[in-house]
């Protein structure tokens, strides 16, 4: 039975590595978003259908890492850069706002594709809408449900735009989660967030 079992937990453990490793590669060549989408596409393109066997988003996130390494390279590393840079001219455009970036870039796995993603801060919610229409920024408006914890969710506005041939996503949210920031699609942990400061001490580290 010891073996059997043994068998049955390897043939498993192959079957959420060949799941993350096409859930990831669909991330980085499709330019998908969404973790569950991946892995769902990636089970169906598969043939797996187990539930057991699906990989986690953290699991999906070291095999997008391995991939970006390896088939990406500094192609890879330039778009973080890129993006980094310009991210930190927004937040110093938006300081009033209190950003912080989050995000793909921020984390290091953004590619070609990716917006620069902030947060920004405001108890007026409208207040964000009107910086934006001064400045003749044409931003659209799209809704977005963010959690604060494991039983409390917001409804906000996040307003994308393009600007210096890169698309933006700006999120905005009450001055209160400042202080504490929302939960993580990948481990529902709280969301890393950087300050201008941090994304500058990002790019002088390189």
């Amino acid at each position: 039975m010891g073996r059997a079992r043994q068998h049955a937990e390897a043939r498993q453990g192959e079957r959420r590595r060949r799941l993350a490793n096409e859930a990831a590669r669909l991330m980085a060549e499709s330019g998908i978003r969404d973790y569950n989408q991946a892995r769902r596409k990636a089970a169906s393109r598969l043939g797996i259908h187990d539930e057991t066997s699906l990989p986690r988003n953290q699991e999906i996130e070291e095999a997008l890492r391995e991939y970006q390494r390896i088939f990406l390279g500094p192609a890879q590393a330039d778009a973080v850069r890129v993006r980094r840079e310009a991210a930190a001219r927004a937040m110093e455009f938006f300081a009033a706002f209190q950003p912080r970036l989050v995000g793909p870039v921020l984390d290091g796995t953004a590619d070609a594709g990716s917006p620069v993603a902030l947060h920004l801060h405001a108890d007026d919610p409208e207040a964000v809408a009107r910086f934006l229409a001064e400045h003749r920024i044409p931003a659209e408006p799209r809704g977005r449900r963010v959690r604060l914890d494991r039983r409390r969710e917001l409804q906000v506005t996040a307003w994308l735009f393009e600007a210096e041939d890169l698309a933006f996503e700006l999120t905005v949210l009450p001055g209160a989660v400042l202080r504490q920031a929302p939960l993580s699609a990948l481990d529902e942990r709280p969301m890393p967030r950087a300050s201008l400061a941090q994304v500058r001490g990002l790019l002088a580290g390189g």
